[in-house]
């Protein structure tokens, strides 16, 4: 599900210490794994030193990350880094595209013109963002969000893709139900009983990954990200799916733009990792 992963760099530390969480992940030994570094328009003359110093600052993250350079693309291109972050991930059709990201919610991102905020709203590919300010752990706790959504569903796919065969892996199935109270006293019972946290459990157990199941009331977004918190959670696999009609495709989604939807919030809030995973039509 993850053959083609685009890492766009940026220099942050955060971005490339989650890059070297992932290159452990057995099942992505074999993925095809592009480097891209975006130089800004600049003069003729400084144009050729520039694109050196990108070329030089690939090799040098090759050199640190210990990979083999004939099992890695890489990429220098002079432009805006949003646009061409989006065009790179739609030329070679890559399954996930991992940066940075600053964290910055709703008018921030905007005004800021934030190219992490930029990606999430226009791309179709599954999304890894890793916050400037939070501290990349090796990846043992692996929160997945469980709903009767296809989104949720094909994320819970892609998790267990993702960390098959990977022994440190425990799996969060976290289910939030709006119709039930914030507060309420949840069983053990009431788990087992859950037809949703049920059928994701043994999906995940029958793929050799132990796996506890959280179930509470409330909000959404704001659950996830107090129980990731609360859990001391690693990683977090959310579904984001894409609601905007194809003629608008090309266009931001307001509700992501103004921060309102679950997957924002979770993306600005949560205190790890986070990938959106999306799917795309067809």
């Amino acid at each position: 599900m993850l053959k083609k992963i685009l890492y766009a760099d940026s220099g942050a530390n955060n971005a490339q210490d989650m890059l070297k969480q992932l290159l452990k992940l057995p099942a992505l030994k074999s993925s095809k794994l592009t480097i891209l570094q975006v130089i800004a328009p600049n003069t003729k003359e400084k144009e050729t030193t520039a694109i050196e110093v990108a070329e030089n600052k690939i090799q040098d993250l090759i050199a640190q990350l210990k990979i083999d350079p004939n099992f890695v693309d890489t990429v220098v291109r002079e432009g805006e880094k949003k646009t061409i972050v989006l065009d790179v991930a739609k030329e070679i059709d890559v399954d996930m595209i991992v940066m940075g990201s600053r964290g910055l919610g709703k008018l921030q991102a905007i005004l800021a013109n934030s190219v992490s905020q930029y990606v999430f709203q226009l791309t179709e590919r599954s999304l890894l963002l890793v916050k400037d300010d939070i501290y990349v752990k090796r990846i043992k706790r692996v929160m997945v969000a469980i709903d009767k959504s296809p989104a949720a569903q094909y994320a819970l796919d892609v998790a267990i893709n993702m960390f098959q065969g990977y022994s440190d892996a425990e799996f969060y199935l976290t289910r939030v139900n709006p119709d039930l109270k914030a507060n309420l006293e949840i069983t053990t019972a009431d788990i087992e009983d859950n037809p949703i946290l049920s059928k994701a459990a043994a999906k995940v157990k029958s793929r050799g990954i132990p796996c506890r199941c959280l179930l509470v009331g409330g909000r959404p977004a704001q659950q996830i990200c107090g129980l990731a918190e609360d859990y001391n959670i690693d990683f977090i696999v959310l579904g984001s799916p894409e609601r905007r009609p194809s003629v608008a495709k090309n266009l931001p989604d307001l509700e992501r733009l103004l921060g309102s939807s679950l997957s924002d919030y979770v993306r600005i809030k949560a205190e790890c990792p986070v990938l959106l995973v999306r799917q795309e039509e067809g």
